[in-house]
Order: structure tokens, then sequence, then C-alpha cells
């Protein structure tokens, strides 16, 4: 799988100046805002990352090798860089900020949450989930006005459904490790994002997602490159 460039981007206007978004692929993203480059999951598949720009942060939203990929990694970070993680990822990534579910402060001025993300219903042959619950994030990260939320791998948790004043939202859409295009659509409609990044979408068709939300006023879905 490579989504390898050319990478679309996205820049939208927040209250705090422009914030700019290169869609890298599969989970992986690149967001510029006053001048810091922030990385939100980091996968060599998609990306060589050793012709990418340094790293001022650095989000890990769990430990799979399709999210936190050393090499990678390494070649984006430097001694200044701030990474922000989960639990299971020190194994892999030393010297980060642990960041558990219901978490909250600032990195580098940035406001940031950490939301639950977890599987209810998608499971191994084991019983056990994709994802289990306390081990992954999501994060709420506040660029001026605007609260952008990525998800990480999980499905349409209550704490996904009970959020609120989300601007911007990356929500998976990889069967059968996340969610369903049908539960996209609920978690959309109960959240109620201005625009919804369908993202780590592998083979799913995100036509059925547009389509499901085709009469939401105010819901804006957008589709790039993510799969």
């Amino acid at each position: 799988m490579t989504t390898q460039g050319p990478f679309e981007t996205d820049v939208l206007p927040t209250s705090a100046g422009d914030l700019s978004i290169t869609f890298l692929g599969h989970g992986s993203l690149l967001m510029v805002f006053k001048g810091m480059n922030i990385y939100v999951d980091v996968y060599g598949e998609v990306a060589d990352y050793s012709k990418l720009p340094k790293a001022d942060i650095i989000f890990l939203t769990h430990e799979h090798f399709d999210h936190l990929d050393p090499k990678a990694l390494a070649s984006i970070q430097t001694e200044k860089t701030v990474l922000v993680y989960t639990e299971g990822c020190k194994q892999m990534a030393k010297g980060g900020i642990v960041m558990r579910n219901g978490d909250r402060q600032t990195v580098s001025g940035i406001p940031v949450e950490a939301v639950p993300a977890y599987n209810l219903v998608h499971k191994r042959p084991s019983g056990d989930p994709f994802h289990p619950k306390g081990s992954g994030n999501g994060y709420i990260l506040s660029f001026g006005g605007t609260r952008l939320y990525v998800a990480g791998d999980t499905e349409n948790i209550p704490e996904m459904k009970a959020l609120n004043k989300i601007d911007i939202a990356f929500l998976p859409m990889n069967l059968p490790y996340t969610m369903t295009p049908e539960m996209v659509a609920d978690a959309a409609k109960s959240f109620r994002p201005h625009i919804l990044y369908p993202y780590h979408y592998g083979d799913t068709d995100t036509k059925k997602l547009v389509d499901l939300l085709k009469a939401e006023k105010g819901i804006e879905v957008r589709i790039r490159k993510m799969a």
C-alpha cells in the first residue's frame, strides 16, 4: 500500500492564522500552523519522511505499526521535537509526553485534549477488540478558535458522540478495524463537525458516506487521498 505524493493540501482559516493540512495517506497527516510542523501518526508506506520537513510536534494515537513507524519517526524527529503519545507507545519511542484518555494540556501553545479511541463491535477471532478501551487516543487540537479532532483507530463510541464544537473531524473508515460508513455517518450526525474528512479508509467506498450525509446541511464531507 502506498500513496507516495504528490500530496493534497487544504488551507483553512482560523482566528489565529491559516492552518495547512497535508494528507500523507492512511492515518498520517502533516499540519502547519504558525510556522510549526505538526504530524499525526507516521507511516513510511505512505510517505518518504526523509524528504519531509522536520517535526516540531508529533502526535501518535497508538502503537500499531501503521501509526508508529520507528524509521519514519526518526526521519523527522530532532532534539527539539515534542512527542505526544499513549502509554503503549513508550516501548517504541522514548522521551514523549504520555496523554491518557481524558487528559488535557497545552503543547507548544496548542491546547490538546485526549479522547478515548476503541472498538465496541469489531473484534479479532479471539474475541478481543482490535483496539481495546484505554489503549488509544484521539486528539482534539485547538488552533485559535478552530477545534480539530483526529479520532485515531476507533468506532462511533459514546465519548465521540458526546463531543461538541468540533470544526474539523478526521474519522477512520477502515474495515474491519474501525468504522463502517454508517458508523461514521452516525457519529457525524451526533457531534456535527463543519468539515468531515473520512481517513484511514482502505478499500471502503467513500461515496457511501457522501450519500449518507448528503442531506445534512452544515456538514461538508471532503474526500482526500487517505486510503
